[in-house]
């Protein structure tokens, strides 16, 4: 079985108000995703989203991605700080997302 989806990875949401927006995956289940970005959608309440409506990316934060698996507590900033490092990276620093951080 191939696991397209882990906690911890940067997806783009593909549809609805939030398009083009950066989350990442704080849970799963088999048709759905449960999204974060630490502002918009925080830990709290996170953005119940369809498996067909995210654009997934190679890249997961490891330090989120061992908090969630472990049961540790996790901040909204943990989610905003993972997402900026991750555009920051892809970008070389270009404000391409702003409205998600």
């Amino acid at each position: 079985m191939n696991v397209l989806y882990t906690k911890g990875q940067v997806v783009f949401s593909k549809s609805g108000r939030d398009k083009g927006l950066a989350f990442i995956v704080v849970d799963f289940d088999d048709n759905y995703v449960y999204l974060a970005d630490g502002k918009l959608r925080k830990l709290e309440k996170p953005k119940k989203k369809k498996k067909i409506h995210i654009q997934i990316t190679k890249y997961t934060d490891t330090a989120v991605n061992h908090k969630l698996n472990n049961g540790e507590y996790l901040l909204d900033a943990d989610i905003r700080k993972a997402i900026k490092t991750y555009l920051d990276d892809r970008y070389k620093g270009g404000d391409v997302n702003a409205k998600s951080l």
